[in-house]
């Protein structure tokens, strides 16, 4: 993978990480009474939401769109926890105590990107942000077949692959929309 694209991940990754770092300290982690199909169904909103603002090409509300893919990531990653957490009972679990969660999670799915990248080039860069977006709702469309066949798959993927798919052309996208270079200045 080009050093560039590691960098430009690395970057949105960690504007990412220090909102769920803040939110976190304000709301603490009310979002684990939410269970798997309520997380997908907040991310499905969310890419929702950002196609419908490109196919009317206005919006109404002024939260701009590269916030719902940071939404989309973090939520993503939470699913991921939630899913590395479902022994776990406690409803409040200290920022200390996830963050090693959050970042194993952003490396194994960075890895995955790596291994994609490696064999598809960068051909993300040449797509549009809206068939990204629209990739988006297709894995989520998936992620809920998958919930409502109770998690079992024939020959696809899993649920963990799909978010991590999600994270990462969530990444692509604020990448194509300059969010980690407008973010850091």
């Amino acid at each position: 993978m080009k050093s560039e694209t590691v960098s430009e991940y690395n970057q949105v990754i960690a504007l990412c990480k220090a909102l769920f770092a803040k939110k976190t300290k304000d709301y603490g982690t009310a979002w684990r009474i939410l269970r798997l199909p309520s997380i997908t169904d907040q991310i499905l909103i969310k890419a929702q939401r950002i196609r419908s603002i490109q196919e009317k090409g206005a919006q109404k509300v002024g939260d701009a769109i590269t916030d719902e893919f940071v939404g989309i990531i973090n939520y993503c990653l939470i699913a991921l926890m939630q899913i590395a957490l479902k022994e776990d009972k406690r409803t409040e679990i200290p920022y200390d105590t996830l963050e090693p969660l959050y970042d194993s999670w952003v490396n194994a799915t960075r890895q995955l990107l790596e291994n994609k990248n490696h064999d598809y080039g960068e051909a993300w860069r040449e797509m549009r942000v809206s068939s990204i977006t629209d990739i988006i709702l297709m894995k989520l469309f998936r992620v809920k077949q998958i919930e409502d066949n109770a998690g079992k798959t024939l020959v696809s993927e899993g649920i963990e692959a799909n978010y991590q798919d999600m994270i990462n052309y969530a990444v692509f996208c604020l990448i194509k929309l300059g969010y980690h270079t407008s973010k850091a200045s």
